[in-house]
């Protein structure tokens, strides 16, 4: 054989939910975090409509978004939160989206107290300022507005083009830095994404011919390095590299593999 590293795949949240009926199991919440942290979105949109005085309507949603083979997992995260609906989109991929405020006063909660480890936290902390001044009604007032306008200018990707013009006056507000992570439940890092463990086959002198290594990694945008530098703490082991945008948390000692292997699998 040559060498080379042969992928397997694993979905942390399927390997979870092995040797369990799916219908009852119960997610751990430092899972759902982790899984948010990797799927999750929170959206804050403001579009034009005449049937408000300021000419604008704000609506706020909270989002998971993954391939429809995970459509299980999709539907124990909804029943977790116990609010929101599920839509089956073109793309062979589902939706799970929370959009009235009192439903996602739950999604609050739960983040407030499972708290999300990834620069995700920091939309996140702007969000809810614009949950809260929508709660309170604020958002129907043009001075209400225009602050929500300056949260949801830091807020992902900032403003649409359409947003600029019609608030070109607005300065943003600082996006609050998310400092001092660490893992606190290894749950939240079997739901924090998509891990893969290689093989690799090397010929050899070895009575069998060829050698086995291993290797196992996660990966996460390179805007997280903090958090990926801490696996090593945490894990007693590995290494990260970075490529690109992206930053991969790599083991390969076989010995740190089998002390963590229970962890994801």
């Amino acid at each position: 054989m040559t060498n080379q590293f042969r992928q397997i795949r694993f979905y942390s949240e399927s390997a979870k939910l092995i040797n369990s009926p799916i219908n009852d199991y119960n997610l751990n919440p430092f899972f759902v975090t982790g899984f948010t942290d990797a799927e999750g979105s929170f959206w804050i949109s403001l579009s034009k409509d005449k049937g408000f005085k300021t000419g604008w309507r704000v609506r706020l949603y909270f989002e998971i978004h993954i391939h429809e083979k995970d459509l299980a997992l999709l539907e124990q995260i909804k029943k977790f939160f116990g609010v929101g609906y599920i839509f089956k989109k073109k793309d062979e991929s589902v939706q799970f989206l929370v959009s009235s405020v009192k439903d996602l006063q739950i999604i609050k909660k739960h983040f407030e107290k499972y708290l999300l480890l990834t620069k995700k936290r920091s939309d996140f902390e702007l969000w809810i300022k614009v949950l809260d001044l929508v709660q309170n009604k604020e958002h129907l007032t043009m001075v209400g507005l225009q602050k929500i306008v300056a949260l949801r200018s830091s807020v992902n990707k900032g403003l649409t083009n359409e947003l600029k013009k019609a608030f070109s006056s607005i300065v943003p507000v600082h996006k609050p830095n998310v400092n001092n992570i660490f893992i606190c439940d290894p749950q939240w890092l079997t739901g924090s994404g998509e891990g893969m463990f290689f093989i690799k086959i090397i010929k050899s002198k070895a009575k069998t011919g060829v050698t086995v290594r291993l290797l196992f990694q996660l990966t996460q945008h390179s805007r997280d390095e903090q958090l990926m530098k801490s696996l090593i703490d945490y894990l007693e082991g590995g290494y990260v590299i970075k490529y690109k945008e992206a930053l991969y948390y790599r083991i390969e000692k076989f010995s740190d593999i089998k002390k963590n292997y229970s962890i994801f699998w």
